[in-house]
This record gives C-alpha cells, structure tokens and sequence, in this order.
C-alpha cells in the first residue's frame, strides 16, 4: 500500500484524496490553512459546466491596457507586480488566437463532459445531494453588441452539447423578476448548476477523509528532497507518491523539482449580503461587467472580476464594495449593507487549462493544480484521473493538454 502525501486542502485535493483513499492507498493531506480555506470556502458556488471557453480570446489584447491600471476595472495589475507577471501576461495574450482558443476548448469540454459523473457520486457519498441545485444559470446583457460579441462562444459551447437557449429581456424577467430593465438580453445554460455553500463541502469531505484514515496535517511544504517533503517547521514528511494539489501556490512547488508552471494568482473578490430584498432562483452571469450573483444559504454572494497583485499583497475591499454596488444596476432592489467581503487566489495558467499529470522530472509526483474559477467543477473529475495516474491504469480522458511540459 503506497504512502501518499496531497499537498493543498481545497477542492482539488480533498479530491484526489478521496479517490485515492478509494483505491485502497494510505493518504495524508498537508496544508498550512484549514481545509477549504481559500477558493473552496468563498467562490461563486457555481458548477460551471459551460465554462469551457479560456480567458484569452481575440480582441481581448485591445481592451487589457485600459483595463491594467483602472483599480476598479473587471481586470487589474497592481504596478509593483507587473514585472514578475510579465512572462504569464505575454503568453496569456498570446494565447487569444481563435486558432488556440478551439485547441483549449476542446481540451476543457472533455473535462465538462465527465463533471457531473464525477461530482455527483461525491456529493451522494457525503450526503449532500441536497445541495445541489440543477436549476441553470442565466447570462444577463445590458447591450446588443456585447450579446452578439459573446455568440460566437456560445455557439462554440453548442459544439460538445452544451445548451445556450437566447431569449429577451422580458422572458428573463419571467425567471428571474428581480432583474431590472437593464436586462435587455441573456442567455440560459440550463447544465449549470450551484450549490447551498460550497465550504460545507470541504468540511464534509474532510470529515469524511478522517474517518477513513485519511489525516489532516498543518504545515507549509516548502521543498522536496528525495523521498520527503521539506516543510516550514523543517519536519520532513515522508512518502511513496506526492500529488501537488496546492492551487496558486503550486508554481513554487513545482519550482524547486525544476518544472515551470505559468500559473498566477488571479485574485477574486466577492460580497455575500445576508438580506439583500431580492431574490434570485439561480445563479446569474452579467456578463458584460464580468460579475455573477449567486443564491447560496447565507444570502446572496455578487463576486466576479480579475486582480493580479501576487500571493501576498493585502485586499482591495473596494474591489467588492464596487461589484456590490455595480449589481443594483441590475438588480434595483438589491440592498447592499451588511455584507460580508472576501478575496481569493484562483490559480489560473495563462492558456487557462489546469496542471494535471506527472512530473516529467520525478515518476512520483502528481500536478493537480490551475483550475481557475473551475476547481469545484472539475476537481472531483481531476481526482479521478490523480488516483489513475497514481495506479498505473489508463486514463479515462486524454491529458496531455493539461501536461506541465506545455510551459518549457
């Protein structure tokens, strides 16, 4: 029986800890935060399906320079970090060629197609099925132009059968009256689903690991020598296999072994407002200002939008007071007080896909990491493929997309 170390307690790894543990291996999982305290405890709680388009699209080049340096803008940088973003900007737009943006769609739809097979015997195992609300989600447009822009990934997502019903601003209304007349336009992807929040999830999951002899163990992993990993505390952890499943945090990982992830921290903000005076049946996408709002059980969490300022600069809260505040052009009942800000690390690679494979330099360590704004999506599916790698089997979809060598 292999001994295996997971680095990173979120969704992702709690994922593959779970599969593996399911083979029959004796896993322990290493974090220096509690267990779903980052992305997996403040996201948008959506089971984005339809997510499979990147980042990097044509004519987004034109738009970045006037959005860098707006501090409130749907995409920031924070001067002093500029320089060390540098290398993942440039190949971040280089990727926007419609040409490559086909190639990683491709690459992400095989994910999407295997996500609620993966994620729904999880949910049942942890008896949360409850939780799981397979209600749709609706893309709000404002303008015309910015719903006939966005047709052509639309019409993309169609391509690997993912429904994009259109429809007007009135019969958006009908589902969702809260909407305002600035809803002129949308779109319903009725495979999406969200869930009631997203950390009980996490917890349930850790539960659930510890009772199968699964360990939490708080610490920083912070190298790898031979057959242990060096932590802050310079207690070495031994193992047999180790899977890097530590989202934006991965890339140093991965760095001392010598492998090179463009991976960077893609900064989200939200805010959940416990009374909001409207509601909302599902999640909703507005997608010309790049924010969702989300029914979730503590109220209704309105986050969205891109900040690049590193792992360890402090928050810009004004980042969430101007979504919240954005959202009442939409929804003119919303109230915003009392609402409870949050900032996370989504760990987004600059073609958009995640690290999912074998270290080329070490058959014994895994990457499970770079899943952007897609972890509770796709991290029970990329569990899977962990625990096949990890036994020898085939894997059941092809990853060699998401291989790290991609970034040599």
């Amino acid at each position: 029986m292999s001994r295996i170390l997971v680095v990173g307690a979120g969704i992702v790894g709690l994922s593959c800890a779970h599969a593996l543990v399911q083979d029959g291996h004796s896993v322990a999982v290493l974090d220096r935060d509690p267990p779903g305290d980052k992305c997996s405890f403040g996201n948008a709680a959506g089971i984005g399906v339809t997510e499979i388009i990147p980042a990097s699209v044509p004519g987004l080049a034109w738009k970045v320079p006037r959005w860098l340096f707006d501090p409130l803008g749907p995409l920031s940088v924070r001067i002093a970090h500029l320089p060390r973003l540098a290398p993942w900007l440039l190949r971040f737009l280089r990727e926007g060629r419609w040409d490559r943006v086909e190639t990683h769609t491709r690459a992400l739809a095989t994910l999407s197609a295997r996500a609620y097979d993966d994620l729904l015997p999880l949910l049942g195992a942890l008896d949360l099925m409850g939780d799981l609300h397979r209600v749709g989600c609706l893309w709000v447009y404002e303008t015309r132009e910015g719903f006939e822009a966005d047709q052509r990934f639309h019409a993309l997502r169609r391509r690997y059968g993912l429904v994009c019903d259109e429809m007007g601003g009135e019969e958006a209304r009908r589902l969702e009256p809260a909407l305002g007349p600035n809803a002129r336009h949308a779109i319903m992807t009725p495979q999406w689903s969200h869930v009631s929040d997203p950390r009980r999830i996490v917890d349930r999951l850790r539960l659930h690991l510890e009772a199968r002899g699964c360990p939490m163990i708080k610490g920083e992993a912070t190298g790898i020598t031979g057959q242990e990993l060096v932590t802050g505390d310079g207690a070495p952890l031994p193992f047999d296999r180790l899977v890097i499943a530590a989202g934006a945090w991965s890339g140093r990982l991965a760095a001392t072994l010598g492998d090179r992830a463009l991976i960077e921290s893609e900064r989200g903000y939200n805010t959940t407002l416990p009374a909001p005076g409207v509601t909302l049946s599902r999640e909703v996408i507005f997608a010309e200002r790049a924010f969702v709002a989300t029914p979730i059980e503590a109220g209704l969490r309105i986050g969205g939008a891109a900040e690049f300022a590193g792992l360890d600069a402090p928050p810009n809260y004004a980042r969430s007071d101007a979504l919240a505040t954005l959202a009442r052009r939409y929804l003119p009942g919303l109230k915003t007080e009392g609402g409870t800000r949050w900032m996370g690390h989504r760990p987004t690679t600059a073609d958009s896909l995640p690290v999912i494979g074998r270290s080329p330099r070490r058959g014994d360590v895994f990457y499970a990491f770079g899943h952007g704004h897609t972890g509770l999506t796709f991290g029970p599916t990329t569990g899977r493929l962990i625990a096949e790698l990890v036994a020898g089997r085939t894997t059941s979809l092809d990853i060699t997309p998401f291989a790290i060598e991609r970034f040599r």
